[in-house]
């Protein structure tokens, strides 16, 4: 099968596409043949990325949602299967990383995180798990994916980073203890979890936590959005009896 064909006839959904490692994951899964619903918040980059990838040939679809609002996160699923008729990946990426001392961090960035990282995935995936198992049963592949975007920090826990640690180690849990629930039915639960990538996430912080940030990768060579987006281009594109359930991907530099 050639590389632009391992998707045609299935639908993709990708979170936090507005950038980074959704934005790429958007092109690559495009690249491959999906269909792909573009979610965020921005939605003048969206319809950038969206024009870009119908002028590529493909078939694109942008929605500006906030996913941290349930009924905004499974209007965006139903509005996917209602314009396309089904949906074949999920690809739950969207997050942010507030880091910095628990003592005397803002509790406005723990709930923030807590939202976004966690409760905006948990809507997702419940809202596409029925359309999911209905696609696993379905050609062209009788097979379907639900990708979660963790991090290193699902993993390794560092000083600084304590509720950005927590929310990760839980998507981890989620994860695995879906995975194990539908696997059977052939709807292939995958985590991911990336070590330092060159995006937007680090800017988010405040300012004296960026320059914290900025020191310590200042001498490596960090990942790229691609790196991660191929990851999942791999993940989703195996044949129908093999499953990736998870994938821990650093720079070659990065010791921790």
């Amino acid at each position: 099968m050639s590389l632009t064909a391992k998707l045609n006839g299935t639908v993709a959904l990708i979170t936090g596409a507005s950038s980074g490692i959704g934005e790429s994951t958007a092109r690559e899964l495009a690249a491959h043949g999906a269909t792909v619903v573009l979610v965020a918040r921005r939605v003048d980059r969206l319809d950038a990325l969206a024009n870009e990838i119908r002028a590529s040939g493909a078939k694109a679809l942008a929605i500006g949602a906030d996913v941290t609002q349930r009924p905004a996160a499974e209007g965006t699923v139903q509005r996917t299967v209602d314009e396309f008729g089904r949906l074949d990946v999920l690809v739950n990426n969207a997050g942010v990383m507030l880091l910095g001392p628990i003592l005397d961090a803002p509790m406005e960035e723990w709930e923030r995180m807590v939202q976004l990282n966690l409760l905006g995935l948990l809507y997702c995936a419940k809202a596409a798990l029925p359309h999911l198992l209905e696609a696993a049963e379905r050609e062209p592949r009788r097979t379907s994916d639900l990708v979660n975007v963790s991090s290193v920090a699902g993993r390794q826990v560092r000083l600084g980073s304590g509720v950005y640690n927590a929310t990760k180690h839980a998507v981890g849990a989620f994860s695995e203890s879906l995975r194990q629930e539908v696997t059977g039915r052939h709807v292939r639960v995958s985590l991911i979890e990336p070590g330092a990538v060159d995006t937007e996430l680090a800017g988010h912080n405040r300012p004296e936590i960026r320059e914290g940030l900025a020191n310590r990768f200042a001498d490596m060579k960090r990942l790229e959005a691609h790196d991660i987006a191929d990851a999942v281009a791999y993940i989703v594109t195996r044949p129908r009896h093999v499953a990736i359930n998870e994938i821990l991907i650093r720079p070659t530099e990065q010791q921790q």
